[in-house]
């Protein structure tokens, strides 16, 4: 059985050669001056990074900080809302109708101030991008026309946030 071979014998003079070139090759001070440039560059890449990161993460703090602050006012003002009903369900029967329109006007105002407003859909051209038809029946209007409103929509700053659900009419009925 044949003895493994040194490490050695695998190579070639020339590769020995090389080697010990390669072992024995001092550091220029032109590598050295690279080598500090580098070290620099990676450390201030690494505090940018750093420095990124932690920019991230207090963004996303702030961001959720306005949010959670921005619900709070809102449910404030809604609880002036709530406070109105309790007024109106603990007054007298005979008040109690003139007490819901005030806190409906109330609420109205409220909703006004967060730039939410009502739909109009009574007599206008069915538009899916703000109605969703629920029923489709037989009518003296032209078809594709809204003739009942079964649930109001609303928008938000010009974007639909509740759909209004709307009767459509077929066209006018024949006879």
């Amino acid at each position: 059985m044949a003895e493994p071979r040194e490490k050695e014998d695998f190579y070639s003079d020339d590769e020995k050669e090389q080697e010990s070139c390669v072992n024995s090759v001092e550091p220029s001070p032109g590598l050295e001056e690279l080598q500090k440039k580098y070290d620099e560059l990676n450390d201030r890449f690494m505090r940018l990074a750093a420095d990124f990161e932690n920019y991230r993460k207090r963004s996303e703090r702030d961001l959720e900080s306005r949010v959670t602050s921005s619900l709070e006012e809102f449910a404030v003002e809604l609880l002036e809302v709530v406070d109105n009903f309790d007024r109106a369900l603990s007054a007298d029967p005979g008040s109690a109708r003139e007490g819901l329109e005030q806190i409906r006007k109330l609420f109205q105002a409220f909703l006004e101030r967060h730039g939410i407003r009502p739909i109009e859909v009574m007599g206008k051209k069915f538009d899916p991008n703000e109605h969703e038809a629920v029923a489709y029946v037989d009518s003296k209007e032209d078809e594709g026309t809204i003739i009942d409103e079964l649930c109001c929509g609303y928008c938000m700053h010009d974007k639909v946030i509740r759909y209004a659900k709307v009767a459509v009419s077929k066209g006018k009925e024949t006879e």
